[in-house]
């Protein structure tokens, strides 16, 4: 089964966004998502919720969550919304290193790294998140897919 952990800073604007944008387009696929300075518990934000339902993607139920040993003993990936997050999960994890992307190196992209935070902005910064994070999600979808189909190496793949 493939696992997939969406890593951001507080967890409930664009890791949540993530997710449940990839269990929209992968439902068989295992989805979550975590913070690297997140508190237990918080809603994702009304913005984010705003969005997904513009979208037609229902996701009330989030609640967020820190990063964890137990998350990276579970993912098959962790795909970071920017390099920072990709190296702080790598400093305080470092046998996470075959595993942890940028989710847009993940997706084969070049130039800027990070996905744009929208965090304490317009609405419109959040859907502007969204088109990123949905193209992003799209050029990722058949490597996940073909992961699950079970042609994978060991959960890491060549970039």
């Amino acid at each position: 089964m493939t696992r997939v952990l969406f890593v951001c800073t507080g967890n409930t604007c664009r890791s949540p966004m993530a997710e449940a944008i990839l269990k929209n387009h992968l439902p068989n696929v295992e989805v979550k998502s975590a913070g690297v300075y997140a508190m237990d518990g918080s809603a994702a934000s009304e913005n984010t919720i705003k969005v997904l339902a513009e979208e037609g993607i229902l996701f009330n139920q989030h609640q967020s969550a820190m990063m964890n040993e137990q998350l990276v003993n579970w993912t098959s990936y962790i795909l970071t919304m920017t390099l920072s997050h990709k190296a702080a999960v790598l400093s305080m994890y470092p046998a996470a290193a075959g595993k942890t992307y940028t989710l847009k190196e993940f997706a084969g992209e070049s130039g800027n790294p990070d996905i744009m935070d929208p965090f304490g902005g317009p609405l419109m910064s959040y859907r502007d998140t969204y088109k990123e994070l949905n193209e992003m999600i799209r050029k990722i979808t058949p490597i996940l897919q073909k992961d699950y189909k079970g042609d994978h190496n060991g959960g890491e793949t060549e970039l």
